[in-house]
C-alpha cells in the first residue's frame, strides 16, 4: 500500500495542478513515474482527489451556483443565460469522456505522449495570451463560444492536456479577459468534476475508507482552493505565460528521463 506521505504529495499535486493550467492528470501520472513510485494507488483513490477539487470548487463557487439556481425562479436573467451557458458546455466533454473512457486509462498514459502535449499546449497558451483582442466578459460569451469551450475541455481526457489549461486557452483566443477566462473554467469544471467523480465514487466507497483516502481528499481539497483564489489573483495583473514555460520545461525533463532510462 503506498504510503499516508505519497497520498498527501498527490493529493497536494491534484489539487494545485487541477486548476493551474498545467493539467492534473498528466502530473499524477508523471510525479509517481519521475520518482520511482512503484505502488498504484488505484482508481478509488483518483476518485477520491477529484472530490476534493470538487469540494474546493463548492466552496469558492457556492454562492454563484446557488444565484444561478435561484435565477429560474426569481427572473434573473444574466444568471439564468451563465447557468444555460454552463450546460452547453458542459455536453461535449460529458459525451466525448464516456466515449474515449477506455483509451484515457490505457494508451493516453504514456510520459513521452503527455510531455508532447504539455509543451504543444503552453505554446497554444502562450500564443493565445499574447496575440488578439482580449476585452471580453463572461457577459459576453455567446452560446457558439460555449460550445466551442466547451469542444476544448472534452481534449483534457488526454493527460498533459489540462482541462482547465484548455478552457482558458480556448476563452482567450476568444478575447475573454484573463480573470474571467478563468472563472468560466471553473464553473464549468464543476459538473464535470461532479459528474465524473460521483459516477466512480461507488468504487471509492467498496475499496474501504483509509486513511491514504482521508489524507489524499483534504489535501486535494485545501490546495484545490488554494490554488484558485491565487490564480484569480495573479492573472489580474500578470499573464499565463509563466505556466506556458513550466509545462515545456516540464516536458524537456520528462523527455530527458525517458531517454536516460531507455
Amino acid at each position: 500500500m503506498f504510503s499516508v506521505f505519497q497520498a498527501i504529495a498527490l493529493g497536494i499535486v491534484q489539487g494545485l495542478t487541477e486548476f493551474l493550467p498545467v493539467s492534473s492528470s498528466g502530473h499524477l501520472i508523471l510525479v509517481p513515474w519521475l520518482l520511482k513510485w512503484q505502488e498504484d494507488p488505484g482508481l478509488a483513490f483518483d476518485v477520491v482527489l477529484h472530490l476534493g477539487t470538487l469540494l474546493a470548487l463548492v466552496v469558492f463557487y457556492w454562492r454563484e451556483w446557488l444565484e444561478m439556481a435561484m435565477s429560474l425562479v426569481n427572473g434573473d436573467r444574466v444568471r439564468r443565460r451563465l447557468l444555460l451557458l454552463l450546460i452547453v458546455a458542459s455536453i461535449p466533454g460529458a459525451i466525448i469522456g464516456v466515449l474515449l473512457e477506455k483509451q484515457a486509462e490505457t494508451i493516453f498514459r504514456s510520459p513521452v505522449l503527455i510531455a508532447i502535449t504539455l509543451a504543444t499546449l503552453g505554446l497554444i497558451l502562450w500564443a493565445a495570451d499574447a496575440f488578439g483582442s482580449k476585452k471580453r466578459r463572461i457577459d459576453d460569451l455567446t452560446f457558439v463560444d460555449a460550445i466551442v469551450i466547451g469542444f476544448s475541455q472534452a481534449l483534457a481526457i488526454i493527460p498533459g492536456v489540462s482541462r482547465s489549461g484548455a478552457t482558458i486557452t480556448t476563452a482567450r483566443f476568444l478575447g475573454i479577459e484573463r480573470a474571467d477566462a478563468a472563472n468560466f473554467s471553473f464553473l464549468m469544471a464543476t459538473p464535470i468534476i461532479a459528474g465524473a467523480g460521483l459516477h466512480e465514487a461507488h468504487k471509492a466507497f467498496n475499496a474501504g475508507v483509509t486513511p491514504q483516502l482521508g489524507w489524499g481528499f483534504g489535501a486535494s481539497a485545501v490546495f484545490g482552493l488554494i490554488a484558485i483564489v491565487w490564480l484569480l489573483n495573479y492573472v489580474r495583473t500578470n499573464t499565463y505565460r509563466p505556466f506556458a514555460i513550466y509545462r515545456i520545461m516540464l516536458a524537456a525533463v520528462v523527455v530527458a528521463v525517458a531517454l536516460a532510462r531507455a
